[in-house]
């Protein structure tokens, strides 16, 4: 019998360990120049299929157009070398990134060594893509970012000066990242479309280059889908704040209702049950706020946590002063995820009061119930003491009814017997037998409801 250990495989045992290897870094030797670009999909929660479907037809469109095979439906990652670019094509749950890679070259002879990075900005790889199918991109380019891979530092007055010339007089970020290179950026979007970063080697080992790249490419596509959250967090500001009033209004009404008497509240029921209705209402729609956002606000702070792991893998030191990476998010990003974690955390407790004030006035409606029902019993029982008394009057007047009719009956007997020659006085006979006939109407009376009444009873 033929055996190999392979049979003994769980079947998700091998995708479960390629899975940490399936996404490698792009290889990258300075100088390099990139162009990232982050599509992104809506609604994936419920289009996931859809959303992997358009992502995958997208990069099937641009492969074609170079006569390349693209990668099967399946796939989540693809890398392949394009001959004049590279491209790194990588699914997530919301988005797709597409990484260009190219080598600049520079306008006086061969030397890449002295290109300019203010030149290279302008040899970005995404020049060479058509531009038909970038036109596809329309309305769904959530990052787009330019990266110049420089080697050398930038503290050298011409670097300096080149930085100043990228990114303004504006307050940029500047740090030193692994032990071995530099980081500048100022995380704006400048008139080409595109956000600009500055990466140098200074004494990179192999490899390092090329992580470190992803991991500053990463902290602006988390980021900027990070923050996605914070345009749910203020839409929905002012309609919790509405829904906040009306639920203080309804609670006023309900102290007031609550003043009344006992009386009052048997007669306002319906009133309590229109205050039960519009808390129901409010917690209606505040179940639709809290639907639409729930996801967005788990995914953010999911983003948020990736970010924030990007730059403690970073290592940064400050530059001469300069803001770090680290300390820009801290003043910029987390401000925005508190505005979002401040409006799950007042979903939460508004659902928590609205549940509170419907359990309230519920108890207080069965409250009312229950005095409105004690009402009735009592006058049930009230009505049922009359039905015994009116009963018992009808069996006293049954018991003279009948004790008549069974006295002429048996007077007609006696006259009877005396017209057949017996001396028997009718008027002694009906007299003597009277109380006898009426005692013996009354006890089959009695025994009857007697009877009946265990019959009902049983």
């Amino acid at each position: 019998m033929n055996f190999h250990f392979s049979d003994l495989n769980n079947a998700l045992r091998v995708p479960l360990a390629a899975e940490v290897h399936s996404r490698p870094f792009m290889p990258l030797n300075a100088p390099e120049c990139l162009t990232h670009l982050a599509v992104y999909s809506k609604s994936p929660s419920n289009e996931l299929t859809e959303h992997q479907n358009a992502q995958h037809a997208l990069l099937v469109h641009l492969c074609s157009y170079f006569g390349v095979v693209a990668p099967g439906l399946g796939a989540k990652y693809f890398y392949h070398d394009f001959g004049r670019f590279r491209l790194k094509w990588e699914l997530h749950t919301e988005f797709a990134t597409y990484t260009f890679a190219s080598t600049p070259t520079s306008k006086v002879g061969d030397a890449q060594q002295t290109l300019s990075i203010v030149d290279a900005f302008e040899q970005m790889p995404i020049t060479m893509i058509p531009h038909e199918w970038l036109a596809r991109l329309q309305g769904q380019v959530m990052v787009g970012a330019h990266v110049v891979f420089h080697a050398g530092s930038a503290e050298t007055p011409e670097m300096q000066s080149a930085l100043q010339s990228l990114f303004g007089k504006s307050m940029f970020v500047g740090s030193k990242v692994l032990s071995g290179g530099e980081v500048w950026t100022d995380f704006l979007i400048h008139p080409d479309g595109f956000s600009r970063f500055v990466l140098c080697d200074v004494a990179f080992t192999e490899h390092q280059a090329s992580r470190m790249i992803q991991r500053v490419l990463e902290i602006e596509t988390y980021r900027m889908m990070a923050l996605l959250g914070l345009p749910a967090a203020q839409k929905s500001a002012p309609e919790l704040n509405i829904i906040e009033a009306e639920l203080s209004q309804l609670c006023e009404e309900m102290v007031r209702g609550q003043q009344a008497t006992s009386a009052d509240m048997a007669l306002n029921v319906d009133g309590e049950q229109v205050l039960l209705q519009k808390i129901i209402a409010l917690a209606a729609r505040l179940e639709a706020i809290a639907l639409e956002n729930n996801y967005r606000f788990s995914a953010s702070l999911a983003y948020f946590n990736l970010v924030q792991m990007r730059i403690d893998e970073l290592r940064e030191i400050n530059f001469h002063g300069m803001p770090t990476i680290g300390e820009f998010m801290d003043r910029r990003l987390v401000p925005a995820m508190n505005t979002c974690q401040s409006i799950g955390r007042r979903q939460v407790a508004l659902a928590e009061r609205i549940a509170q004030t419907n359990d309230l006035l519920r108890t207080r409606v069965g409250i009312v119930q229950e005095q409105q029902n004690r009402q009735i019993l009592q006058s049930l029982s009230k009505r049922a003491k009359q039905q015994v008394l009116l009963q018992q009057s009808v069996e006293g007047l049954s018991v003279v009814a009948i004790s008549y009719y069974m006295t002429g009956l048996l007077g007609y007997v006696g006259k009877a017997v005396k017209a057949a020659g017996f001396y028997v006085n009718p008027d002694v006979l009906t007299g003597v037998a009277l109380p006898v006939i009426v005692f013996g109407v009354w006890l089959g009376l009695r025994r009857m409801h007697k009877k009946i009444s265990v019959h009902l009873v049983g």
